[in-house]
């Protein structure tokens, strides 16, 4: 019964694991350029002395779903949305380079570009600073455009450009702290062909009913590992109770 016994305990775990991740992705169904965690269960063999005759479940996260999330026109100058394939290059707080798909960004006191999470919006030499000013506009290759404030000018004055990159898909991981970066760690080369639209957001691109579905589906299981937990410490007690009565 130890077989039964391991499969129902690592399956119960896993599935929990998986619920986890499920439970993550419902919550960020609304959330600006989200992108869905995918996750897989097999088999595994167990290994050590002796042949690997026992096995048990494991769930792994195999990568993300990268299909894009709904445009939402949102007429908001500091919104944009990449159009089609491609990232918006950010620097987090441990100054490593991360991408990101969400461009609900802001300006900060001190005139820094970020975005909603608060890492800096990096331009072709560095985070972005944005002066004073009375417009801020994006063009569709990333150029930033602004109207100097406390001036009669009427031209826009060009500031900067957003850092926009394409890496191939099976090179980006998420890491635990939910930010997308490139495999090796270091800073993407800008793609010119990745396109901006301005004054909208993408959302997340979680579909809620399939998430709900999924997470029935996990907790049934769970219930099912639990009961065969149950099942095969039950025959282990009978089978015990016989051998004494023996």
């Amino acid at each position: 019964m130890d077989r039964m016994l391991y499969i129902g305990m690592t399956g119960a775990k896993h599935h929990m694991h998986s619920l986890k991740s499920v439970s993550n992705n419902l919550a960020n169904a609304t959330t600006t350029g989200f992108r869905e965690d995918l996750s897989q269960f097999r088999s595994m063999p167990v290994f050590g002395p002796g042949h690997p005759t026992r096995a048990y479940s494991m769930a792994e996260r195999p990568g993300l779903n990268f299909s894009p999330g709904p445009l939402q026109q949102t007429g908001r100058e500091l919104d944009v949305a990449v159009e089609g394939e491609g990232w918006i290059a950010v620097q987090t707080e441990d100054g490593s380079e991360a991408l990101t798909r969400a461009g609900n960004l802001k300006i900060t006191p001190n005139g820094q570009l970020v975005n909603a999470s608060g890492h800096a919006i990096l331009g072709e030499d560095g985070p972005i600073a944005i002066p004073p000013a009375e417009k801020v506009e994006f063009a569709g290759d990333g150029t930033i455009s602004i109207r100097p404030a406390g001036q009669n000018a009427v031209g826009m004055v060009i500031i900067d450009r957003v850092k926009l990159v394409d890496p191939p898909k099976q090179e980006l991981i998420k890491g635990k702290d939910g930010i997308i970066r490139h495999e090796s760690g270091e800073p993407q080369v800008a793609d010119a062909n990745i396109r901006l639209v301005s004054g909208a957001l993408e959302g997340s691109n979680v579909n809620a009913v399939n998430a709900m579905v999924r997470m029935i589906d996990l907790q049934r299981n769970y219930e099912m590992q639990v009961k065969a937990m149950s099942a095969a410490n039950t025959i282990a007690e009978s089978a015990t109770s016989v051998v004494r009565m023996t």
